[in-house]
């Protein structure tokens, strides 16, 4: 009788020492996600999404509704690249486009109507420099006509799951049926960035673009995002790309590529205070979350 005690009391100290062994293991070998709950941004939205496999690090109101201002240009550039087949082909900036443009001040990124350029001009001022006649330029020679166009948009972010999206305009100027989240952005940047060209103007600091009849010396264009972040110490961050947006009912907003640490990662973060003439929040919010990943 005492040695059957004993050799069941035995039993239940071997069964502890290996569930024990069994815990240390599952600490040490399971991958490990930084502590990014407690980040201090001003953004009232945000997701870290790890690039290889798409998994959210961190977040906050993910799901809550934004207005994506000119992060919609992901969108436009992809449909833009995929549904044009020589994107060397000199195509013609449509007089027709530009008068709504001006009378709602739209950002521009320096096409003149009339004027020639290679395809592949176009998609570096809609991402660059994120000029609305871009925008309304592939549209028009992709799909026909603007509201083509938005359909397009709208079948592409259901296909990708963006469940909580829905696209008026394909130059994210202020519309309330116009909205996405911070999670839906970082499906769509994701999946742009699985496309060459995509990624190859994203990750673009700035380009000259092709001699064209109006510009005879071609234009630099050049990326907002880059632009306010030349004067910001990012540490051991390097941001690959970006793509910014303000409007005064979005806030400042931004959705980019970083490295840390050797991985590359995805950073959407919307709804930050300020304006083009404050201190650019929106990039200030990014540099802390990717820091936060370190």
């Amino acid at each position: 009788m005492k040695a059957s005690v004993e050799t069941h009391i035995l039993r239940i100290l071997l069964v502890c020492i290996l569930l024990l062994v069994g815990l240390i293991l599952w600490v040490n070998l399971s991958p490990h996600l930084p502590d990014t709950t407690s980040v201090d941004v001003q953004s009232e939205s945000y997701v870290i999404m790890r690039f290889e496999d798409g998994e959210v690090l961190s977040s906050k109101e993910k799901d809550a509704q934004i207005y994506p201002a000119s992060m919609t240009k992901m969108m436009t550039a992809i449909l833009a690249i995929e549904n044009y087949e020589d994107l060397e082909e000199v195509i013609e900036v449509p007089y027709s486009i530009f008068p709504a443009l001006y009378a709602q001040d739209a950002s521009r990124a320096g096409f003149e109507p009339g004027e020639r350029v290679p395809y592949r001009d176009i998609l570096y001022g809609i991402l660059l420099p994120s000029g609305c006649e871009c925008c309304e330029t592939a549209a028009y020679l992709t799909a026909g006509s603007d509201e083509t166009f938005v359909e397009w948009m709208n079948e592409k972010a259901a296909s990708l799951g963006m469940d909580h999206t829905h696209f008026a305009n394909a130059t994210g100027l202020h519309d309330s049926n116009h909205y996405t989240t911070t999670y839906d952005l970082a499906l769509l940047l994701r999946y742009c960035l699985q496309n060459e060209t995509f990624y190859e103007v994203f990750t673009t600091s700035s380009y000259l673009t092709t001699p064209s009849n109006i510009h005879p010396e071609g234009m630099i264009l050049r990326s907002t995002m880059r632009e306010e972040l030349s004067d910001i110490s990012t540490g051991d961050v390097e941001i690959l790309g970006g793509k910014t947006g303000f409007t005064s009912f979005a806030g400042l907003c931004l959705a980019s590529l970083g490295e840390v640490n050797g991985e590359r990662y995805i950073v959407v973060n919307a709804g930050a205070p300020g304006d083009h003439g404050t201190e650019p929040y929106h990039i200030l919010d990014a540099i802390t979350l990717y820091q936060s990943l370190s």
